[in-house]
């Protein structure tokens, strides 16, 4: 099968993706400058494509009205000097079509689906839903793997029958689970195609060493040239200069902990991004901007690494 609406223009699905967080000046109001910055700042640390709606960009958390806000605001801006990818994962059919309609009509060139959650769906119903979904769809789709956030995963049995859709152009796994990530990579000997993307990013030295295809890491919203720069000396074979990015990128662990709970991962980047003039630190509601003692310790970090805060 043909995927329903072919870009013009070739991509190799490969490299640094990164999850772009979602620009906010309060619960339904985007950042429309923090956006065009925040955009500009990827693109100019050499990323090879741009995620928006995903888990770091905390689609389900935003009004219909706001994603598609975003949807034609950033195909606009990046006219299609990378690829952009839409997160379409919904509780709704219906919904997650509409807002994959007005993805391709905004020029998006592919589309990122998760396990549908609050409901959790058996192996065998997962299959069937994504092989009815996907004639529905007016394009391809990546397959996105985030069990810790959904309840269940893409297991590798069903995965094997999907693998054939041409219609799906790979998978990306923030399971950060290894074992996991290298049957995903067992699926490219039945098509060679087949991409496979990691999403943590302590991990993304030794996926590529796998045979990963890349990265869709958080940090590059703030350090896109660390990433880049990884996944290219990794890329070329050049191990020594890939193990000192590598090193350097770990220091950002702290960063994504300064807090309690799973939203201080999107808070940290936010708040980042906020220390380097790029965009408001405001999540989505029902959260709140990490603190005057977060935002120190977070400053420390980008200090060391050489950034301007």
């Amino acid at each position: 099968m043909q995927p329903n609406n072919l870009s013009p223009i070739s991509r190799s699905w490969t490299g640094i993706i990164p999850p772009m967080v979602t620009p906010l000046l309060d619960y339904d109001k985007l950042d429309v400058p923090g956006v065009e910055r925040l955009v500009e700042h990827i693109l100019g640390g050499g990323a090879h494509g741009l995620f928006i709606l995903g888990t770091s960009g905390e689609g389900p958390s935003l009004s219909y009205r706001l994603r598609r806000e975003l949807i034609t605001k950033v195909c606009s801006q990046v006219n299609r000097r990378v690829p952009v990818l839409v997160g379409v994962t919904d509780t709704s059919t219906a919904e997650l079509v509409g807002v994959a309609e007005h993805s391709a009509a905004a020029g998006a060139e592919a589309l990122v689906f998760s396990t549908p959650y609050y409901f959790p769906l058996g192996q065998p119903e997962l299959m069937t839903y994504v092989q009815r979904l996907l004639p529905r769809l007016p394009l391809p789709m990546f397959l996105y793997n985030m069990p810790q956030m959904t309840k269940i995963q893409f297991e590798p049995e069903i995965l094997r029958e999907l693998v054939h859709d041409i219609r799906l152009l790979g998978i990306k796994d923030s399971s950060g689970n290894l074992d996991y990530f290298n049957q995903l990579l067992e699926l490219k000997k039945l098509r060679a195609d087949w991409k496979v993307l990691a999403g943590p990013e302590h991990l993304l030295l030794e996926t590529l060493r796998r045979g990963g295809d890349g990265g869709v890491c958080g940090g590059a919203n703030f350090y896109p040239q660390l990433f880049v720069q990884l996944y290219e000396t990794a890329t070329r074979g050049d191990q020594a200069a890939a193990d000192e990015w590598q090193r350097k990128l770990l220091t950002l662990s702290p960063l994504y902990a300064c807090g309690l709970y799973s939203s201080t991962v999107v808070k940290g980047m936010k708040c980042a991004c906020s220390l380097l003039g790029l965009c408001d630190a405001q999540p989505a509601e029902p959260f709140l901007p990490h603190g005057p003692v977060e935002r120190e310790k977070i400053r420390g970090i980008l200090k060391s690494l050489g950034l301007p805060c």
